[in-house]
């Protein structure tokens, strides 16, 4: 008996370390892909934030699914809060793997340092066509995330078109099988330039990419929490360089599905 269950920690043990060779192999796949299109410039500046966005989903008759997201966005050393997002949409559930969606999105940003006529203060809308992939295979859990964003965005004139695109992993953790490990990668495009040089409107390119590294809790079938650090470099077309700005952020997230 007890060699039986030696051996089934051993089993257990040689999947954790296979885990944890994947989880690094994607790592470090990603940060090579990043430091491909990535050049700091000599005004690059850096801040510690802290974001702790709540995502509500919601099953509704017909493969129809509500979507609800309050996302606050603290800065400056996590001492102000920099932005706050709401974020709605509805989707349909096309097949067990895929959904599409239609949403809107609120972006507050607080404490913006500009120079007249803009205020410390300003807002933007947006709507947003989303794709949704998700498949579970023996070890991973997989997403991909498809996004086109339509912003107005204020003392910006025109409509500026965003791309995104998110890749995702979980790595459960076959001694716990609540807890897994957990990381992603999401890029940002500009599809076009609006506002002038030294206003607002975003710059054709590259706008950003977020790299995510840490873990997920499963409380149960409708509460689950990711903890982690993520990494985020923005890109400023008024200044040289495509990482003029590195958050490092403590990102605590919460998923209720119902």
């Amino acid at each position: 008996m007890e060699k039986c269950q030696t051996a089934r920690w051993v089993c257990g043990m040689r999947r954790l370390i296979a885990i944890g060779v994947l989880v690094w192999s994607v790592i470090g796949g990603t940060v090579n892909s990043v430091q491909a299109f990535t050049e700091l410039g000599p005004n690059t500046t850096s801040d510690f934030r802290l974001w702790t966005p709540v995502y509500l989903t919601v099953k509704l008759p017909s493969r129809f699914i509500a979507y609800m997201e309050v996302n606050p966005r603290i800065g400056d050393d996590a001492s102000n809060i920099d932005q706050l997002l709401l974020r709605p949409a509805l989707g349909y559930q096309l097949t067990e793997s895929l959904s599409i969606w239609q949403g809107y999105a609120w972006v507050g940003n607080f404490n913006q340092r500009h120079t007249p006529p803009q205020s410390p203060f300003f807002e933007e809308n947006r709507i947003y066509q989303q794709v949704n992939y998700k498949h579970k295979f023996s070890h991973v859990k997989f997403l991909s995330r498809t996004r086109l964003e339509e912003r107005w965005i204020e003392h910006a004139d025109g409509t500026a078109v965003r791309f995104r695109q998110m890749f995702r992993a979980d790595f459960p953790i076959p001694q716990a099988p609540d807890w897994a490990f957990v990381t992603y990668d999401e890029i940002f495009i500009n599809l076009n330039t609006v506002g002038v040089p030294t206003g607002k409107g975003p710059g054709a390119g590259i706008d950003q990419n977020r790299f995510f590294l840490g873990i997920n809790k499963s409380f149960n079938q409708y509460f689950n929490v990711d903890m982690g650090y993520q990494n985020q470099m923005l890109n400023s077309r008024n200044l040289p360089g495509n990482a003029n700005l590195i958050n490092h952020i403590f990102l605590l997230q919460f998923f209720i599905n119902l």
